[in-house]
């Protein structure tokens, strides 16, 4: 934009004044001299030292195991992420508050975790309380049997429904 305005036939000296103070807002947050060297060496540090961190916590994290034991033997499975246990065993935990165990019923008794929601008793979906059927289905009305015996001869056909000659278009008086 500067070159269109720097032509041959030159700037008035408003024109120059509100060039300048163009060129310095464009400048204004730029660093120069040993603040933008100190600058980039500081971006870079930081740019190692979060993909070091981010790699090292990829693979942490990709080699925590639950750390809940089944008839003295460890859990091999995954543990969730920022927990200790795995999906099956996350109740263990005292400390989580996003899991509760399933109640279950008096016949069958289930310990899976289901995660608490707005309701006050959370269950599983096997054993999950449906509210009462809301639609009643319509009662169907017994025909009488004197109009299922009813003579078949009184009805028209579709043949004789039809006329048999055609009527004008227009009628006259």
């Amino acid at each position: 934009g500067s070159s269109l305005l720097t032509g041959p036939e030159g700037l008035m000296a408003k024109e120059r004044e509100n060039l300048k103070r163009l060129k310095c807002l464009r400048r204004y947050r730029q660093r120069y001299g040993v603040e933008a060297l100190l600058h980039r060496q500081l971006k870079e540090r930081r740019m190692l030292a979060t993909d070091g961190a981010a790699q090292q916590a990829h693979t942490t994290r990709s080699s925590q195991r639950c750390l809940a034991f089944v008839d003295d033997v460890r859990c091999s499975n995954q543990s969730l992420p920022m927990t200790r246990h795995c999906l099956t065993h996350i109740c263990q935990d005292a400390n989580q508050t996003l899991f509760k165990p399933c109640q279950g019923s008096e016949e069958v008794p289930c310990n899976k975790p289901v995660p608490v929601s707005l309701s006050e008793d959370p269950c599983c979906p096997l054993h999950l309380h449906l509210p009462p059927q809301m639609y009643v289905p319509e009662q169907v009305l017994a025909v009488p049997e004197e109009l299922e015996a009813a003579p078949t001869d009184l009805y028209l056909s579709a043949a004789e429904l039809q006329p048999t000659e055609s009527l004008p278009l227009e009628f006259s008086d």
